[in-house]
């Protein structure tokens, strides 16, 4: 089953967010902020190629790895002649790596368990916002609620973690922006269509007493207010910078994506669930390390055994120097980025990948 607020946090947990903005902030400076908010002014709309591939090989076996991103434009069209190329001759595809909570309740189970769920997103005490929250950052958060979100008096008790992530997503969407992009969506239609092998990547959690880390959870004492504070300043001051990090994604520009700066957001949050007692108590806090481990498995194993895999990975942690390919790279695997790869793959080569158009729609 979903356990809500807990299920979110734990999402919250997912590896590459630990080592986000390394390659951005350390392979190149920043640009100029008010060139920034020049080149996203508008975010693209229509057909867009997408990044590149990176390629992991070992002897004639080879991974390709196409790195995702979020946010996205909203209105763009991708068009990748090689990713559906290297899929139609793939044998694997690893779809991006993922949390997966279990809680085996049975349905009883879930109809007793839906108030204490529902109720886990709410601040204890019937406390408000405004109660919890330092008067800056509630002076700030009522600002951007009238502007995103509107008249909501019941999202005034929620927790600051879930108060921001609801006015994180109304802000993207009227920025012109979407959090998934349906890429791997894409992706898993295009496998399906030519009969190739999709294995999820994920590491599974059990919930072994639902209703007690719920409990648990709505007990917990996390410092809310830095990853309140840390959205808050993503929606003010880092749009710009996400909508052109988006342009540049849609592009296939990828030195753009190296130099352009991330918000912080996603690691002062994930540092929050990782400190949290609940997390220790429920043993939740070395997550993100069997996720990466999780992912390293199942990529040695596809490159042994398969010629040609495509595998899923979010952007940033290819182009992070302490990154899952980094790990690859140090146990002798051979990883190129786009730009170090051939500028002319020997043709029909498995290795290679053959010039086939595709066009694909991202709502």
């Amino acid at each position: 089953m979903r356990l809500s607020g807990l299920s979110f946090l734990l999402a919250l947990s997912a590896p590459w967010s630990a080592c986000a903005q390394s390659s951005a902030t350390t392979v190149a400076p920043s640009p100029n902020p008010s060139n920034v908010s020049e080149l996203a002014a508008v975010t693209v709309s229509g057909v867009q190629p997408g990044p590149g591939l990176w390629k992991v090989s070992r002897g004639s076996h080879v991974m390709w790895v196409l790195g995702t991103l979020s946010p996205l434009p909203r209105d763009m069209q991708w068009q990748s002649h090689d990713v559906a190329d290297v899929i139609s001759q793939s044998q694997q595809v690893l779809l991006s790596p993922s949390i997966k909570v279990k809680a085996d309740v049975g349905f009883f189970g879930k109809l007793f368990l839906l108030p204490l769920a529902y109720s886990a997103r709410k601040n204890s005490d019937g406390k408000t916002l405004d109660q919890v929250l330092p008067s800056t950052q509630y002076a700030r958060w009522l600002v951007l609620k009238q502007k995103y979100i509107g008249r909501d008096h019941g999202i005034e008790r929620w927790r600051p973690i879930f108060a921001a992530q609801e006015l994180y997503k109304k802000a993207l969407k009227a920025n012109g922006l979407t959090r998934s992009g349906q890429v791997e969506d894409t992706v898993k239609s295009l496998a399906k269509q030519d009969g190739v092998e999709q294995t999820p990547v994920h590491y599974q959690i059990k919930i072994e007493d639902p209703r007690n880390a719920l409990k648990t959870f709505k007990k917990s004492q996390m410092d809310e207010a830095s990853c309140f504070g840390s959205t808050l300043d993503s929606i003010e001051q880092d749009m710009p910078a996400m909508r052109a990090r988006a342009n540049a994604w849609s592009g296939g520009d990828t030195q753009s994506l190296r130099e352009l700066p991330d918000s912080q957001r996603h690691n002062t949050c994930v540092s929050m669930v990782a400190e949290a007692d609940f997390a220790h108590k429920l043993g939740f806090d070395d997550v993100p390390q069997q996720l990466e481990k999780a992912w390293l498995d199942a990529a040695k194993r596809a490159l042994l055994r398969n010629t040609q895999t495509l595998a899923l990975l979010p952007i940033d942690e290819l182009l992070s120097p302490t990154g899952y390919l980094n790990h690859l790279a140090e146990a002798g695997y051979k990883v190129e980025s786009p730009e170090q790869q051939d500028a002319e793959p020997v043709p029909g080569s498995s290795t290679g990948m053959p010039a086939t158009a595709a066009s694909i729609s991202l709502p």
